[in-house]
């Protein structure tokens, strides 16, 4: 399996390498939230000897209601991450979903990532390669729910033949029946077999989809103590990395609440997965 690294920041995903940590907020509130978690993410990564990569969307564009809170756009979220990579010192993981973002976002994210629902788009998925590999960064790519893990060869070769540039494969769950999503654990070696890292979306792959009971279905709603247990298991099949949202406060995050973790509660779950992570590489 190819091993990525993030040039002059000693990020590292692959076989081998510690497990790779993408982490931070579902989607940017403010810019002292940002850096709050931010900060402690990376304290708690150094201190774990894991790398670390702060992510934070700019923009949710997939909502169930026009009225949602999506997050403060484009110019404004770029202006927020730029100033988290300055001060932590940290990279930088977003997701965009128009080929007319991808120059920009790549200009400030270290990894771009592809969301699932979107990952079949080729006019998005060949500017993300093309401008990705420009600026010297990965792309990611959610694997969306309705197809199966080999079947993202297509969008591996997709991107290859756009340009050269490094692909990170994250399972996420498929859709299962109404309102429900599972993960399927052989997933992730059948993913790794295609020459990409893996890493587990665990916030995502919790998430009940139309289903948040607080806004009788206008909302997605999750199963924020599912996460842990996706995550762990994610780890034990080979997952290369794995990405997790957190909040001061879940219950009051503006987006998907009921699927993020309290940034309190980091530091346990890290160490579990690191210690994980070394059982299955030995």
């Amino acid at each position: 399996m190819t091993v990525l690294s993030l040039k002059g920041s000693g990020w590292t995903i692959g076989t081998g390498k510690p497990l790779a940590i993408i982490a931070g907020l579902n989607v940017l509130e403010s810019k002292e939230l940002a850096l709050t978690v931010g900060a402690e993410l990376k304290a708690i990564c150094a201190d774990l000897g894991l790398p670390y990569v702060f992510k934070a969307s700019f923009d949710k564009a997939n909502r169930s209601s026009i009225h949602s809170y999506r997050g403060p756009g484009l110019e404004e979220g770029l202006k927020i991450l730029k100033a988290v990579k300055a001060e932590l010192d940290v990279p930088i993981c977003t997701d965009l979903h128009t080929a007319e973002q991808a120059e920009p976002v790549a200009a400030i994210a270290d990894i771009v990532q592809i969301p699932a629902f979107l990952c079949r788009q080729t006019d998005l998925v060949v500017a993300t390669a093309r401008a990705t590999a420009k600026a010297g960064g990965i792309v990611q790519v959610k694997k969306a729910q309705f197809i199966a893990p080999w079947d993202t060869k297509n969008i591996v070769t997709k991107i290859g033949e756009a340009a050269d540039v490094g692909v990170i494969l994250c399972e996420r769950g498929s859709s299962f029946g109404y309102n429900n999503l599972v993960v399927d654990m052989l997933g992730i070696p059948e993913m790794q077999k295609l020459g990409c890292p893996v890493t587990i979306d665990a916030t995502h792959a919790v998430q009940l989809p139309g289903a948040d009971p607080r806004t009788g279905g206008a909302s997605t709603g999750g199963r924020r103590d599912g996460v842990a247990i996706i995550a762990k298991a994610a780890v034990a099949a080979g997952a290369d990395g794995v990405f997790l949202e957190f909040h001061t406060d879940p219950d009051a995050a503006l987006c998907d609440g009921p699927s993020c973790l309290p940034v309190s509660g980091a530091r346990a779950l890290l160490a579990q997965l690191k210690a994980l992570h070394a059982v299955v590489q030995d």
